[in-house]
């Protein structure tokens, strides 16, 4: 019976995690990601917000090559804009939290 042998190269690991194939493939899971936040992201009533749907309207999703504690990896971002953005995910004393970010990342990045 042959055996089948495998010898690590740290460069072509290093060239596999920081090819187009994977920024692309982090880019697609943050995409996903974004579009659940949108769909469960609260919306102000308009009698007390200033702003309704502002929250809503201000994710962003974007990859980079290098990311990562040691900048050896392509990665992808999904971030809210919103000024308010924080309290909204993380609550207040007054306000209960959302955790928009969160339930999004654990329903749709897979």
């Amino acid at each position: 019976m042959a055996q089948a042998r495998f010898k690590m190269s740290r460069k072509g690991v290093g060239q596999l995690l920081r090819s187009d194939m994977i920024e692309a493939e982090m880019l697609r899971r943050a995409e996903v990601i974004k579009g659940v936040a949108i769909g469960i992201s609260p919306v102000g009533h308009a009698a007390w917000d200033p702003h309704p749907g502002l929250y809503k309207e201000s994710w962003h999703a974007t990859s980079h090559k290098r990311g990562g504690r040691r900048r050896d990896r392509a990665v992808a971002v999904v971030w809210n804009s919103a000024p308010y953005a924080r309290w909204v995910e993380y609550g207040t004393e007054r306000v209960h939290a959302h955790h928009v970010l969160l339930r999004a990342a654990q329903a749709g990045g897979r």
